[in-house]
């Protein structure tokens, strides 16, 4: 059966809107520019974002222009921060619920639908341009995100800097040390040092749960191999004196099952103990997973 076409009354709505606003959102002045008023802007065809911003219906979810339509609406100094500064520097994180951003004081300029205003002064080593917008730099960013994140979700955050070579574990230390009585330090100096090329935040979120738990901190995607020195696997957590393998399995697990069996073969034949969870384990029953960690771990140290 062939697709079904448009309407010709649809049709003809959409060539009414400019083609210049059809991209994402748009401020206030854009849309004067494009001929259209602020009345005009209150008709069913238009999405209001926040004070003076708009989206056209029919326009795709572009979060890049969502809050390139926020620099043009705030003044120069204003600086991305949080969750949005995170994405600009290429975090996955969701970045406009709300748009963060950073103004000095005094400013006019106040908290809104759809825009979270900081205000404090900023140094200026803190502050960085990306996409031709400012940006907090990534050490100031994590700083803020462990004044507004829980303690794993922060962690998820810092191991997603270190994976994607925004930062080392060294220099975040550094910074957290010389960021003396700052909202968020104290979480950040203790989280430092355990950031990890994590590759996923599930992986990181079974990490903090073993940590919380007491249990020795295992390395972190790790390379494994045989007897005869050949590289047979990674390691998601290692713990080298027990030989033990801890893995997080993710949505893909089913499409790659004959693939994953055949490397959990060659581990367990080459002396290597292997453990596996899922988000519903982590999730629901992270006590389970703890004792099965525990237990393994105990099992090695008493020679079982």
């Amino acid at each position: 059966m062939p697709p079904e076409l448009p309407t010709l009354s649809w049709m003809a709505h959409s060539q009414l809107i400019p083609v210049q606003l059809r991209r994402g959102p748009f401020t206030l002045g854009d849309a004067r520019i494009a001929g259209l008023s602020r009345h005009t802007l209150a008709s069913k065809s238009w999405k209001h974002l926040g004070t003076e911003l708009y989206c056209w219906n029919g326009a795709r979810e572009d979060q890049s222009e969502l809050i390139s339509a926020w620099g043009r609406l705030l003044p120069p100094n204003a600086v991305f921060a949080g969750s949005t500064a995170a994405w600009l520097l290429g975090l996955d994180v969701e970045p406009a619920r709300p748009v963060e951003v950073i103004l000095p004081n005094p400013s006019a300029v106040h908290s809104r639908v759809g825009l979270k205003v900081h205000r404090c002064q900023l140094q200026e080593f803190e502050v960085v341009e990306v996409r031709g917008l400012q940006s907090t730099a990534i050490h100031r960013t994590l700083l803020d995100l462990c004044c507004r994140q829980s303690d794993v979700e922060a962690l998820v955050t810092i191991d997603m800097a270190v994976s994607g070579n925004l930062t080392t574990v060294p220099a975040l230390v550094r910074y957290a040390s010389d960021a003396r009585g700052r909202p968020g330090v104290r979480r950040l100096r203790s989280l430092a040092p355990l950031g990890a090329k994590a590759e996923s935040p599930m992986e990181t979120r079974l990490r903090w749960l073993l940590l919380r738990a007491g249990l020795p901190t295992p390395e972190v995607q790790t390379d494994l191999r045989d007897a005869d020195g050949r590289l047979i696997g990674r390691a998601d957590l290692y713990y080298p004196a027990a030989r033990l393998v801890v893995e997080y399995d993710g949505a893909n697990h089913r499409e790659r099952l004959v693939e994953d069996n055949r490397r959990q073969n060659l581990l367990m034949d080459a002396g290597y103990a292997l453990l596996r969870f899922t988000a519903a384990d982590i999730n629901r029953q992270p006590e389970v997973v703890e004792t099965l960690v525990r237990r393994a771990l105990v099992k090695v140290a008493l020679g079982a």
